[in-house]
């Protein structure tokens, strides 16, 4: 199998939607599918164009509007008009939908109008350190954080930090059980570990100058 192919029974867990919903996708975008024996694949640019449809109506967007969206986006870049010609991809998808002149574009067209389409609607994936800076937030402005909030920053599930106990640490961070919060969930307040360890290293260093003086001939 080609590494630029993805199952077709992959995709309705991937959308979370039923297998004949994929299909009617698969329709409306006019993707046809890649047989090898008894199995369906689409390409790589198909499904770039799916997840911007996904992304279009998770947005609360129709499949129409998403249509006419990737047409204009073709219009442009490279146009060509064949008025007695068969209709491009992006030329029969728009055809069912409005009534607008005929157009024909190249696939490196095409591909670079679905990454542009797609990089609209989809946001770029948030970077693995923005929790970080949140709890680092948090602990400046000495929030209480939920049980909830925290799990979500954490990603944890609440269950897994309410049995942590009293208190936990975590990515340097120590969180103590601080009382509730309104709603009944608990509160957790925020130090850092790098505080307790130089609590620790001070006291240790007063202990040993209190010892030092008093047997000090």
């Amino acid at each position: 199998m080609s590494v630029d192919l993805i199952p077709l029974s992959q995709l309705p867990s991937r959308y979370g939607i039923a297998r004949s919903n994929l299909y009617t996708r698969l329709k409306d975008l006019k993707i046809e599918s890649v047989k090898q024996g008894r199995k369906a694949f689409i390409t790589a640019d198909s499904l770039q164009l799916l997840d911007g449809l996904h992304a279009h109506l998770e947005q609360g967007g129709t499949t129409p509007e998403f249509i006419k969206l990737i047409t204009q986006q073709a219009q442009n870049h490279q146009l060509v008009n064949i008025p007695n010609s068969s209709p491009s991809v992006s030329n029969s998808l728009e055809a069912e939908y409005s009534s607008e002149p005929t157009i024909s574009l190249n696939p490196a067209t095409l591909v670079g109008v679905i990454e542009t389409v797609v990089k609209r609607l989809i946001p770029p994936s948030p970077s693995p350190l923005t929790y970080m800076r949140e709890l680092e937030e948090a602990y400046q402005n000495q929030w209480l954080l939920s049980t909830s909030e925290l799990a979500n920053l954490l990603g944890l599930n609440q269950k897994t930090i309410t049995n942590y106990g009293q208190e936990f640490s975590d990515a340097g961070f120590i969180f103590e059980r601080a009382g509730i919060r309104k709603g009944g969930e608990i509160a957790w307040s925020i130090d850092k570990v790098s505080n307790r360890i130089e609590t620790f290293s001070s006291s240790t260093r007063q202990v040993k100058e209190a010892f030092s003086e008093a047997f000090d001939p």
